[in-house]
């Protein structure tokens, strides 16, 4: 019979040893005052980081496995999707990374950099396994991969992988504070692009929405309860050029209500631009449809 003593420390000493394997599969990005972010060793001259967290600047410091300090620039960012990319100055040795598969209630093992040439580990399961998802800025998250695992802000853009050594994707923080992990498969699809344009193209409108109730009596011509009402819009476009004006709340896009902005944020990713969309509105207490056609979102 096996002394379950045994199976306990060959389970922490295989935990060890993955923690171990992984060290150059992070480097610290350098900040302000002595503190460091994590980033992940994507290829032996690319660096993927959470852009939310990397400051707005070209130029990095970066300590690699071992403690060697290499330069990088920044090649491209995406907030829509919380993806960054750096390319090194000087190759430096890379994992090679399988995609693991996010199964509810597997164990997951988040990845992050100690600033000095090691890394750190957190343990954790997989909380949610979800279907594709968009954030609020319009990106498309292939799967909603939410972590029990608590999370350090220097270990934030770290991998985590599964059990079996797959890269379930790059750990950050997500909606509500929530640990969650954005798929490799995500950053598969989106380094390519940056890496070409520096940014990915996403559709615009043009306006500042600010979620609202429906007037009551309003409420069962609108057929909903809530709308986004326009709080400004910019001059010359989409949206001021077919009309729309401050005042005005957007009851659905395409037949897809603003009840819930995400949904919305869909219909402007990268495909969407050119495309003509129908806007239902209230103005001036009656319901109407306008029509508009999405352009590109300005680099700015």
């Amino acid at each position: 019979m096996t002394d379950p003593t045994d199976l306990l420390a060959q389970f922490s000493n295989a935990l060890a040893a993955r923690a171990e394997a992984a060290e150059n599969a992070v480097i610290a990005i350098r900040l302000a005052h002595g503190r460091h972010l994590t980033g992940m060793v994507w290829r032996s001259d690319l660096v993927v980081a959470s852009e939310q967290s990397l400051p707005r600047q070209d130029d990095f410091e970066l300590v690699a496995a071992g403690g060697s300090v290499v330069a990088a620039k920044a090649a491209g960012r995406d907030p829509s999707t919380n993806i960054a990319v750096l390319r090194l100055a000087a190759p430096i040795a890379s994992p090679s990374i399988a995609a693991g598969e996010a199964r509810s209630g597997a164990l997951a093992l988040a990845i992050g950099a100690d600033g000095a040439g090691g890394a750190s580990a957190r343990l954790g399961l997989v909380n949610l396994a979800g279907p594709e998802w968009h954030s609020s800025r319009g990106g498309r998250i292939d799967r909603r991969i939410v972590l029990d695992i608590s999370l350090a802000r220097r270990e934030e853009g770290g991998p985590v992988f599964d059990a079996a050594g797959g890269c379930l994707g790059m750990s950050t923080f997500g909606p509500r504070s929530q640990v969650i992990a954005i798929p490799t498969a995500t950053i598969e699809r989106i380094v390519p692009l940056l890496l070409k344009d520096g940014r990915i193209a996403r559709g615009w409108l043009g306006v500042g929405l600010q979620a609202v109730a429906v007037p009551d009596a309003l409420r069962e011509s609108a057929e909903q309860c809530s709308g986004l009402m326009v709080m400004s819009v910019v001059a010359d476009g989409p949206a001021a050029q077919a009309g729309i004006v401050a005042g005005d709340i957007i009851l659905s896009v395409d037949g897809t209500s603003t009840h819930r902005f995400r949904k919305i944020a869909g219909h402007f990713g990268t495909d969407s631009i050119g495309r003509k969309a129908d806007l239902r509105l209230i103005r001036s207490g009656k319901v109407v449809t306008v029509q508009t056609t999405i352009a590109e979102r300005p680099a700015a």
